[in-house]
């Protein structure tokens, strides 16, 4: 199964088993992260949709939403652009092997590149941090295998991805629930440095359209402030965009 939505896409089937019961739950956490790191869109995409806010005493905001995939032989680009008018964007440059690049600009500013503590800013003021949208939880050094269950009705090998140094306020760890049969994330937790659940997220409303399967809802609730943010999207394939 292909996620065609565009964070989801490196969630793809990867072509080797998730999980030997057998094996070093370490070595398998690394080569099950490096094989998620891998993944790349097929083709290009554009999508349209809305970012919606909802947080505590009842506050909402709603934003549009842009975001275009570009391939290249050596790379992909993911640029997420919010709002109308003078807005705010991100890109994030992803190449096998590397760790992503992220190059971010708020309204009438400069482009900045950031890294490290400077990725745990949210985009647009919503609960999705630009780390969540460029999977930096991935690239992280330390990988390991849990477990296998049974999560939200799916076949799940269970991912434990550690921060060895974690930023103030940041994540310290996320435990993700890959499905072992298409390599599909089902669900993924944050925690903090207390070990404190921080963040929950769920891909939502995956269908199949045009052959490909497509989610269309991503959900992102921050159990420390009670707010949630919801990213619609209506990807489709985009012949006009370059592809590799």
């Amino acid at each position: 199964m292909r996620l065609a939505w565009p964070w989801a896409v490196v969630l793809v089937a990867l072509g080797v088993a998730l999980a030997d019961e057998a094996g070093d739950p370490v070595q398998q956490g690394r080569e099950l992260a490096e094989h998620l790191q891998a993944q790349r869109p097929a083709e290009a995409y554009s999508s349209s949709g809305i970012l919606k806010i909802k947080g505590t005493g009842g506050y909402r905001q709603e934003a549009q939403l842009r975001c275009d995939i570009i391939c290249t032989a050596t790379n992909w680009t993911t640029t997420y652009t919010v709002g109308t008018g003078v807005c705010e964007t991100l890109v994030i440059v992803h190449a096998e092997g590397v760790p992503n690049r992220y190059q971010h600009q708020l309204p009438n500013n400069p482009v900045k590149e950031l890294a490290g503590a400077d990725l745990m800013t949210p985009l647009s003021g919503s609960d999705f941090w630009l780390a969540d949208l460029g999977l930096e939880f991935l690239y992280w050094p330390q990988q390991k295998v849990l477990r296998k269950e049974v999560k939200r009705s799916q076949g799940c090998t269970v991912l434990e991805s550690t921060n060895p140094h974690p930023a103030a306020n940041g994540y310290a760890r996320v435990v993700s629930w890959v499905d072992t049969e298409n390599g599909g994330l089902v669900q993924a937790f944050a925690y903090d440095a207390s070990n404190q659940l921080f963040k929950e997220f769920y891909p939502k409303d995956i269908k199949k359209v045009n052959g490909q399967w497509q989610v269309g809802k991503l959900e992102m609730n921050n159990d420390l402030t009670g707010s949630r943010t919801t990213l619609e999207l209506n990807p489709s394939p985009s012949p006009d965009l370059p592809q590799k």
